[in-house]
């Protein structure tokens, strides 16, 4: 009796050990790659190419939140197999960026972004301020003094972290009623996102304000053309664009315009300035997918980050004075590929964490100067090369 007690007891623990260590399949394992008929791969797979070493007009930061290697390579292998190639896995320079912020080995998207924006490290939470509440000059604000137009681009709210701290300065993230009162008064030219309920007066029943502002009618008066569908969308053609297109965070699905489609449209307005333009543009809910640890929307969100890649470096290539950096704010989820065919079928997908994780992440470079992100950098260094690039002088500055 004993002896069988303790085989069934081994049975029992073995089972147990078998399930644990069994590789965690990606939801993507049971569905196939028509799922992304919407993702046109690049027809050539080299290199773009290192171009003329001119002076840098435009810039286009690409910021993939939460992106990893791993993000890329797991859509690259389940949409075009491992052999196949993303459009910004043909950015010609790469490198690495450490994202670390003030307080903690980990960064939030405030202080990673801020770090980005601005050339400062910050603590967790904080946007467009050091620790001590001193505000600081993001590039945005250098872009826009040197009467270049500025643009922010992103699928969360726009009031979001990562799009605020590039035109807002507030102690707390979450405080997204000041942030959409800064965008809006800082002039960015082109803001398109979600987030409506944070421009909206109190009085309104979707909003989430505690004050009577509405700021959609005080940009209106400003000069704004004001959107919230896509065929208004389609037909707007003002300097100064806003474009709301959902009361939180946007679904990224029709009818909404494509974070690709509101690249085009963003770049069509700010390009029109003779004097240059700086546009931010964020994959905001890549990170989200991670955070849940889900592959599915993880690899949807990278394809329609990666399409929006292609209509920035279509750009620069044709102008020949832009330059696109793709980066990533922080890496989120720990995502580990554990095994799959060559084809994609079966991807096995695990994941090491819900949160972010203190690993750095790559940088990718296109255009006039793209060489200066080669190599290992702060997150810090982006903003400082990029303030050198434009001679916007004394930066970074409080």
């Amino acid at each position: 009796m004993k002896q069988q007690k303790a085989f069934t007891v081994s049975l029992l623990i073995f089972s147990f050990l078998i399930i644990w260590f069994m590789p965690i399949p990606s939801l993507y394992a049971q569905r196939g790659a028509e799922e992304f008929s919407y993702y046109i791969p690049p027809v050539d797979r080299n290199p773009y190419p290192l171009v003329e070493q001119r002076q840098v007009k435009n810039i286009i930061l690409m910021i993939g939140d939460g992106m990893s290697i791993t993000t890329i390579t797991a859509a690259r292998i389940k949409v075009l197999g491992a052999n196949g190639k993303m459009h910004i896995e043909r950015m010609p320079v790469t490198g690495f960026i450490n994202t670390y912020s003030a307080n903690a080995l980990i960064t939030d998207s405030a202080a990673g972004a801020t770090a980005l924006s601005s050339g400062y490290k910050t603590n967790n939470g904080m946007i467009g301020m050091i620790p001590d509440s001193t505000k600081v000059y993001t590039i945005l604000e250098g872009a826009r003094d040197k009467s270049m137009s500025t643009g922010l681009i992103a699928t969360s709210t726009i009031t979001h972290a990562t799009p605020a701290a590039f035109a807002a300065h507030v102690r707390l993230r979450s405080n997204q009623a000041a942030i959409a009162y800064d965008i809006i008064a800082n002039r960015v030219n082109v803001i398109l996102g979600g987030g409506e309920a944070f421009f909206l007066p109190q009085s309104h029943p979707d909003s989430k304000r505690r004050d009577d502002k509405n700021l959609i009618e005080e940009a209106v008066k400003a000069g704004y053309e004001f959107v919230q569908t896509k065929s208004e969308f389609d037909a707007a053609k003002s300097d100064f664009l806003l474009g709301l297109f959902h009361n939180d965070a946007m679904t990224t699905e029709s009818p909404e315009p494509t974070l690709a489609e509101m690249t085009a449209k963003a770049i069509e307005i700010l390009s029109r300035n003779v004097k240059g333009f700086f546009l931010m543009v964020e994959g905001s809910q890549i990170d989200w997918a991670e955070h849940d640890n889900d592959a599915d929307e993880t690899i949807k969100q990278m394809l329609h980050f990666d399409l929006a890649v292609k209509q920035a470096v279509d750009f620069a290539m044709e102008n020949g004075e832009t330059i696109v950096v793709i980066t990533a704010d922080h890496e989120t989820g720990g995502m580990t590929i554990n095994g799959g065919r060559l084809s994609g079928e079966n991807l096995s997908i695990k994941w090491t964490t819900g949160s972010h994780t203190g690993v750095p992440v790559p940088v990718f470079a296109f255009g006039p100067h793209a060489e200066r992100f080669t190599g290992w950098h702060d997150n810090t260094d982006v903003p400082k090369i990029f303030a050198e690039l434009l001679e916007i002088a004394d930066f970074p500055k409080k």
